[in-house]
């Protein structure tokens, strides 16, 4: 995904009015821009909003619909469902560079002044306005709704500095404009919109219809030129919530999203957010920690599992981050384990995926029944799925292999201990040679070339674990260490 943030080209060259319009610049609203680029993208078969995973026939479709008709609209989903995410990722939609008069805070285009300083800069420099150049990535206004917003916050208030220099209430240049104005010619985000008090919604009604402002009780004749993109809770965006009817009635669209549907959906999300390497400047091994495909199944997994218990406050719902933190966390653990076992690449195995679950228990909220939480119930309802997490993907991904082999080993009353203090070689020492490994590598997404001791040992204890929750094998632990036996 291209970073927003830093110019792939560089500004274009007028600098002043006369210059500006000797190459035949154009003013064209936000929406207008952000409709034609899109339906350029379109055009061309590239994807609307990169980096949204898992929306493509659902939210996606809607969203664009929106942006065409040129609508203001309004998120709908529980939390964790990536709606700041595609708010964000609309800035990609507006035009690289655009021209601003130099020195506005509102972002005025030259050819299309809407202040009276504005109108009083041309006046007095004509063709010789200065003239600059504003990336996208400054385009963009966010504020998260809290009860102690203040409608100078997002509209603005009277400057009483400029007022004591002698200005009278009803001039317009005694505004001190808030975040939505300062925001004119972009894209603003209110998150969690119905966490405004009513008072502060009222002001947003003009913004979103007659695109002006009134602040302390004169009206202030602004044209703001924006898109204005709204996420709130289902629960709280009804008329029995907290946001006031008028207010849903100026919104163009409403757009509800969801958690990924498949599971496929569910793994492309965590390979794309989950930081699983860091750049400290070594560039060793332990910067580098490999995660197995099968674990970062078994993390989607549990996240799934999660998520549908009737044990989980379904309300609340269970965020894309509870899983994101979790293979975060799996990775910590096998960097942590590589370095106490005197492994030289760290590689995730099945002994790390406990550290999930105490990590994960605060992004989970559980239906109670009213009575205080039970601190070891919530774990061991966490344990479990993730045991059925473990179990599924051993199912979906050994299914038909045959590991007979690997069972005699314990036949003859034979143990294997696993856990964080046996490194990678030890534990495969003690199975001797493993039929078929090369053949379970394979189905788990190893490719030959890196089929190290270290990605063998978090095969085989993949494996083992499938064996014992398959009950083919028997599985003693005590603290650290894991003993798996007939």
């Amino acid at each position: 995904m291209t970073d927003l943030a830093t110019p792939a080209t560089p500004s274009p060259a007028p600098t002043t009015l006369g210059e500006l319009r000797a190459s035949g610049a154009v003013y064209r609203p936000v929406k207008s821009e952000i409709r034609a680029n899109l339906l350029a993208r379109l055009g061309r078969g590239e994807p609307s909003l990169p980096g949204m995973v898992g929306f493509e026939d659902t939210v996606l479709p809607e969203v664009e619909r929106a942006l065409i008709a040129g609508h203001d609209l309004v998120l709908l989903g529980e939390r964790g469902q990536g709606k700041t995410r595609l708010i964000r990722t609309l800035v990609g939609l507006l035009d690289e560079w655009t021209p601003v008069l130099v020195g506005s805070e509102l972002n005025e285009h030259p050819l299309h002044p809407i202040s009276v300083w504005a109108h009083r800069q041309i006046t007095e420099h004509a063709d010789a306005t200065p003239v600059g150049w504003l990336h996208r990535s400054d385009r963009f206004g966010e504020k998260l709704a809290t009860p102690d917003t203040s409608v100078g916050d997002l509209i603005g208030d009277v400057d009483p500095i400029k007022v004591a220099e002698g200005r009278t209430l009803g001039d317009p240049e005694t505004v001190h404009y808030g975040l939505v104005p300062r925001t004119n010619r972009g894209v603003f985000s209110v998150n969690e919109l119905p966490d405004l008090a009513e008072r502060i919604q009222v002001a947003l009604l003009n913004v979103l219809e007659e695109r002006d402002i009134q602040i302390r009780g004169y009206r202030v004749r602004l044209p703001l030129d924006l898109l204005l993109v709204a996420s709130a809770n289902p629960e709280d965006y009804t008329n029995r919530g907290r946001i006031i009817t008028p207010l849903k009635d100026r919104f163009g669209a409403e757009v509800r999203t969801h958690y990924p549907i498949e599971l496929a959906d569910e793994i492309r999300l965590l390979q794309q957010e989950a930081q699983v390497s860091w750049d400290g400047g070594a560039h060793d091994a332990f910067e580098h920690p490999i995660v197995p495909e099968h674990l970062v199944e078994i993390i989607a997994r549990f996240t799934r599992l999660v998520r549908e218990s009737s044990h989980v406050d379904q309300r609340s719902g269970v965020s894309a981050r509870f899983a994101i933190a979790g293979l975060e966390t799996v990775t910590a653990s096998a960097v942590r384990r590589a370095a106490i076992a005197g492994e030289t690449r760290p590689v995730a195995r099945v002994v790390d995926l406990p550290s999930v679950v105490p990590a994960s228990r605060g992004k989970v909220e559980f239906a109670d029944s009213g009575s205080d939480p039970d601190d070891e119930r919530e774990l061991e309802v966490l344990e479990h799925l993730l045991r059925q997490a473990t179990a599924q993907t051993f199912r979906a991904r050994c299914a038909g292999l045959d590991l007979t082999g690997l069972q005699e080993h314990f036949t003859g009353g034979e143990t294997v201990e696993s856990g964080e203090l046996v490194p990678a070689p030890a534990l495969l020492g003690q199975l001797g040679t493993i039929p078929r490994l090369a053949e379970l590598l394979g189905r788990l997404g190893v490719p030959e070339g890196e089929q190290s001791a270290e990605q063998a040992a978090a095969a085989v204890e993949f494996a083992l674990e499938g064996l014992y929750l398959t009950r083919r094998l028997a599985k003693d632990t005590d603290g650290t260490r894991t003993i798996y036996g007939a």
